[in-house]
């Protein structure tokens, strides 16, 4: 990082003296990293700062090298700068995040300079989890859609989520899945055909929430693909994080209802008029399709990987029968 972008995060911390501790991720394909500072001032004595290069040429782990690949991470890294400068101070403390204190960029890097949540408490990252940290997950999904029910998402994508068809035609084209390439369309047209809409966090995976040591709070990081849908985009692509396929079948139901009942009382406790009884049926009634819509993207982009389970196969024929897909 150079002496500029270093100058910004010991202004935004207002310290004499930083310096870099802990290199905490390397960015997807080469694009960067994210490092954890200590400052002299005891206010801030660690922060976290996103720095994003843009490469000459990307280094994709699956081989998604071209132009489009690299025009999507560079808007995403826009709209998660937009995000922290003009959304993120609408969130609760039951959709907890971690605070911006600057921004900063050109044509080749940007900066994002956060608060660092293990300092604020937020210091558990797990890979196995139990049922009360699955509901921890759901609960600050609920509060993080209620919070923007019905907005627009101005600087945002206009559909959230990573995986969203109209980004991947590549991994569409790639699909071998005939019945599936022939439905996609309409999935996605279901999804955005939702009368009721909210912001998804668009990779609402287990990795990307922070626990408390208890257990009891949880906050969540990374809305490079923050943006406008149904919030069931998050509830199945954070299920298939935390669950395996047996688990996600026997659980459904149980998830479903912890959700709407967080998401329900959520709302009241904002004073929003909503018609919930009809939010929750058009949700439920979209949770296979958010299922479908991301076996889609993951069927073009990695045949292969573990989560591409009999579950979502399962979800996604039903879906397809459901849209009288004749080939």
């Amino acid at each position: 990082m150079d002496k500029h972008f270093e100058n910004v995060i010991a202004r935004a911390t207002k310290a004499e003296s930083i310096r870099p501790v802990e290199v905490i991720q390397e960015l997807w394909s080469g694009y960067g990293q994210i490092i954890r500072y200590e400052t002299s001032n005891p206010d801030y004595e660690t922060v976290i700062a996103k720095h994003i290069s843009f490469p000459g040429k990307a280094n994709h782990p699956r081989g998604w090298n071209n132009d489009r690949s690299h025009k999507r991470k560079l808007k995403s890294y826009k709209v998660e700068t937009e995000w922290y400068t003009n959304w993120a101070d609408r969130c609760s403390d039951q959709c907890r995040i971690p605070a911006c204190l600057a921004t900063e960029g050109n044509k080749r890097e940007m900066l994002i300079v956060l608060k660092d949540l293990d300092g604020a408490g937020f210091s558990q990252r797990k890979h196995r989890v139990n049922q009360n940290d699955v509901e921890s997950g759901l609960r600050w999904l609920a509060n993080f859609h209620g919070s923007f029910l019905n907005e627009k998402p101005e600087g945002l994508w206009k559909n959230g989520t990573y995986w969203h068809l109209d980004t991947r035609p590549d991994e569409l084209a790639v699909l071998s899945d005939k019945d599936l390439k022939a439905a996609a369309g309409k999935i996605d047209q279901q999804l955005k055909g939702c009368h009721f809409k909210t912001f998804v966090h668009g990779d609402a995976k287990l990795a990307n929430f922070c626990f408390s040591p208890d257990g009891v709070s949880i906050a969540a990081v990374d809305f490079q693909y923050v943006g406008g849908g149904c919030g069931m985009k998050d509830i199945a692509y954070f299920a298939g994080s935390c669950y395996h396929e047996e688990e996600c079948a026997s659980y459904e139901e149980e998830l479903l209802s912890f959700y709407f009942a967080a998401l329900r009382q959520a709302l009241e406790k904002r004073d929003t008029v909503v018609d919930f009884d009809a939010l929750e049926l058009e949700w439920r009634q979209m949770y296979p399709y958010a299922w479908a819509d991301f076996h889609r993207f993951l069927q073009g982009w990695s045949p292969g990987s573990w989560r591409n389970s009999s579950y979502s196969e399962r979800m996604t024929a039903k879906v397809i029968d459901s849209l009288g897909i004749q080939l």
